[in-house]
């Protein structure tokens, strides 16, 4: 049966108090409520134990967050795993922890301005915390693992559907241009088994990605290269990919970006960014609510944002590209393919 449609004053509360339910997220996530609960349901007082909180608090959340299906409620109050509380468990495929963890904590506090990003087109975050996010992270390596975790495990569901979905095999040498922990390139590399590999990273983070490319066994097939993407990148590659590093920037700046790697490519190299296409027009569907909220979240956190076909055409013929294709993916992610013009 199909729910019944909300008066529209009840759905707009819905919308207004939706950050009750995802500060709850967050705070299960911090207490690993979901790893104590893996081998089967427990009493609250028992988690309250374990997690060293408040029993009947402990309980009042975990029925607020039992309400939207994140846990289910049993006799004797017991709480119980589902589907979705599931993926707030640690270290297991698809888990989506160190993301809600992410998105609760400075991210969300960089929210509470976005006012200020509205009168004056500028991000939030610097606002809040006196530096840009990338810096912020840089400065507090405990929040930067848990990015890292977040954007990893993203970014290996990503790399199945895009390694699928686009032809690899015909490039001697892939160049992952802010690959971050090189799980998209590790993807392609194991799917594909010609090319060879360079994941171009920030110092501080280019370490961390050496030890997780040995830990998925592509180390010899794939070599890091420590640098700053504004300045230049690395020379030779028969493919420039960007994975969601163009939407972290205004349009100056990524064009930079671009322009770095089209000086970097030779005239038969392939420009490939993998990111979302905003669409021309915004409905009420789940692509156009994930499309718009990331966009506004890239105004609050970076500056950047999400482009539509027609800004990224604008985009590539700026930086010296000519945008050829746009493949989607199952997950709402594209390949958007340009060339040197």
């Amino acid at each position: 049966m199909t729910p019944p449609e909300l008066p529209p004053s009840v759905a707009l509360f819905r919308m207004a108090s939706a950050h009750y339910v995802s500060r709850a997220v967050y705070v299960a996530a911090q207490l690993g409520i979901a790893d104590l609960l893996a081998d089967g349901p427990r009493p609250f007082e028992d988690l309250a134990t374990a997690t060293r909180t408040h029993a009947p608090s402990l309980n009042r959340l975990l029925r607020l967050l039992a309400s939207v299906g994140v846990f289910a409620e049993e006799e004797g109050g017991r709480f119980a795993l589902t589907p979705i509380g599931a993926c707030l468990r640690s270290g297991v495929p698809g888990s989506m922890r160190a993301l809600a963890l992410l998105l609760g904590g400075a991210a969300q506090d960089a929210w509470r301005e976005l006012p200020y990003s509205v009168r004056t087109g500028e991000p939030a975050f610097p606002h809040v915390f006196g530096t840009d996010s990338f810096s912020y992270m840089a400065q507090h390596p405990a929040e930067a693992v848990v990015f890292d975790e977040a954007m990893g495990e993203f970014t290996k569901e990503v790399a199945v559907v895009v390694a699928a979905t686009y032809d690899f095999s015909r490039f001697g040498t892939i160049v992952d241009v802010g690959g971050g922990n090189g799980a998209l390139l590790a993807g392609i590399l194991k799917a594909h088994a010609g090319p060879r590999g360079v994941v171009f990273e920030q110092p501080h983070i280019a370490v961390r990605t050496r030890a997780h490319l040995a830990q998925l066994g592509v180390a010899e097939r794939c070599t890091v290269v420590a640098g700053d993407f504004f300045a230049e990148v690395p020379a030779g590659g028969d493919a420039y990919m960007l994975k969601h590093v163009i939407h972290d920037w205004n349009d100056e700046r990524a064009g930079q970006i671009l322009a770095n790697c089209r000086r970097a490519m030779g005239p038969n190299g392939t420009l490939l960014i993998v990111e979302g296409v905003y669409p021309a027009r915004i409905d009420q569907s789940p692509a156009s609510q994930g499309s718009a909220s990331n966009d506004v979240n890239m105004l609050v956190c970076t500056g950047g944002r999400e482009r539509s076909e027609r800004e990224f055409r604008s985009l590539y013929e700026a930086a010296g590209f000519t945008l050829t294709r746009i493949v989607p993916t199952p997950m709402r992610t594209s390949v958007i393919e340009g060339v040197p013009r």
